[in-house]
């Protein structure tokens, strides 16, 4: 097979921007496949207040660009290079109006304004590289005009007349700079008109996930059973009938992570390194752990973690409701993760109940210790209400620290249930999103902490699982030509 030319466009990429997986995967996968042998560039924003240009020695290529949006209106954007890994170029795109102003990512009252400049103007960027693309794969809703663009607008680019656009739907919950459930009926986009000036408030109302479905050549996401689940009303999020009516053009390919930057052996973070082969080591880590946290320091008191973002999707509800059940049972709970006001005002409470059990740390402040606490935890908890793939509980398996989870979308694909009986599973999962079925798997969990040797083969049978992006970026290159081979030439 010839070398294919492929551009990955996304509006976080680690360790330059990041507020969650996506930055991960968009850091990670395009890696990867440069690693089996193609051209890959990545573009993403120039966040003026986030990214340190001398930091990562970016030079500006292009300065003071005009960019067409439409017939009547224009914006000025420069554009940034740096470098991802050796000869894998990351474009950043600056246009300070939009992406200077602020010290988080995301959270304008202009959302839709902000990410249709970005999507027009990385595709002006791809023309001016004349970087002739076979795929232009497009994460998430914030590149979700761009599949539309190159049907319309952008279709008789020269340098873009042959590419393919993979659309990669990471969280559909997320369609629009705005809650799509929020738009008025008279106001929802079909997904057909043409696109508002940025002059006409009607912009934000676009929906960009909608447009993406029904114009890319094809449609991925993070795993083979939400690809099941948003074709269903339940987890579909108002569009499962038009993924429904594309159902041959939609794919699920599981994330992976990265096995360097995710590594026991190496990891800078923690107190000691250790292996699936030398894993007593590991609990010189949660010795660690407990006293840099304040915690009753003994090795016989599981402990639990989370690193996910502080939301209802996570779980967290479940985990506030029992919580003081938990605490009954002897155990320790550290909680790190930023989001919803209420739940966190609520967990601030219970640190102040517990002081000798419970933890909870920003994780904006605290993100170093991030894979200290996978180090030094037994348990890590996900129990989600819906989970597209999730990588907390893979980077969580890499360090043995076993993960209790929901049994849905990508959770599912990739925690096995522990059956005593076989000796076989790598965690613990449960059916139902409530309290009783969580804790009872909480309970089944600490039930099999008691037999030391048996917990100690889940844990190494967690840290053998292969799940580094090799096997997924193979995936993706062959829906790459899948869609070459199926479409032909434009």
């Amino acid at each position: 097979m010839k070398k294919l030319k492929i551009v990955h466009i996304s509006s976080e990429v680690a360790p330059f921007s990041k507020t969650g997986g996506l930055a991960d995967v968009a850091r990670s996968l395009p890696k990867a496949i440069k690693r089996l042998g193609h051209e890959v560039v990545v573009v993403t924003p120039m966040y003026g207040q986030v990214i340190d240009k001398d930091k990562y020695d970016l030079k500006l290529i292009y300065a003071n660009v005009k960019v067409y949006l439409n017939s009547k209106e224009t914006i000025r954007v420069s554009y940034w290079k740096g470098y991802s890994m050796e000869n894998l170029p990351i474009y950043f795109i600056e246009c300070k109006k939009y992406f200077s102003k602020r010290k988080t990512l995301y959270g304008s009252n202009h959302e839709n304004a902000r990410w249709l400049v970005f999507d027009v103007a990385a595709l002006k960027l791809i023309s001016l590289l004349k970087f002739e693309a076979d795929i232009v794969n497009c994460h998430d809703w914030q590149a979700g005009l761009i599949p539309y663009y190159l049907k319309t607008d952008f279709r008789y680019s020269k340098t873009l007349k042959n590419a393919k656009t993979i659309f990669t739907i990471h969280n559909l919950v997320f369609q629009m700079g705005m809650n799509w459930w929020e738009v008025p009926p008279e106001k929802k986009d079909f997904g057909r008109t043409r696109i508002p000036r940025l002059t006409d408030k009607n912009i934000e109302y676009i929906n960009f996930v909608k447009r993406a479905i029904l114009s890319a050549d094809a449609i991925s996401t993070v795993s083979e059973q939400y690809r099941e689940e948003i074709m269903t009303r339940k987890f579909g999020q108002d569009l499962h009938c038009i993924l429904k009516n594309r159902e041959e053009r939609l794919f699920g390919i599981v994330n992976g992570i990265d096995y360097n930057a995710y590594n026991p052996q190496k990891d800078l973070g923690l107190f000691k390194h250790y292996s699936y082969k030398k894993i007593h080591r590991k609990k010189l880590n949660k010795e660690y752990l407990q006293k840099k946290f304040g915690l009753t320091v003994d090795m016989k008191i599981p402990i639990f973690c989370t690193t996910s973002r502080v939301a209802y999707q996570k779980g967290i509800e479940l985990v506030l409701k029992i919580i003081d059940s938990l605490i009954k049972l002897n155990i320790q709970i550290i909680i790190m993760g930023d989001g919803d006001k209420n739940y966190i005002k609520e967990l601030k409470k219970l640190q102040k109940k517990y002081k000798k059990k419970l933890v909870w740390l920003p994780f904006s402040k605290n993100k170093n210790y991030e894979t200290l606490l996978y180090a030094g935890s037994d348990f890590f908890l996900l129990p989600s209400h819906h989970e597209p793939c999730g990588i907390n509980q893979l980077i969580a398996m890499r360090y043995g620290c076993v993960p209790i989870v929901r049994k849905v979308g990508g959770l599912q694909d990739t925690v096995t249930n522990y059956n005593p009986a076989t000796k076989k599973g790598t965690g613990f999962s449960f059916e139902r999103f409530d309290v009783f079925d969580f804790y009872g798997a909480v309970v089944r969990a600490l039930e099999n902490f008691k037999y030391k040797q048996e917990f100690k083969n889940i844990m190494i049978r967690a840290m053998q699982e292969s799940n580094s992006w090799e096997i997924p970026a193979k995936k993706y290159v062959n829906l790459y030509w899948k869609m070459i081979r199926m479409n032909g030439k434009k």
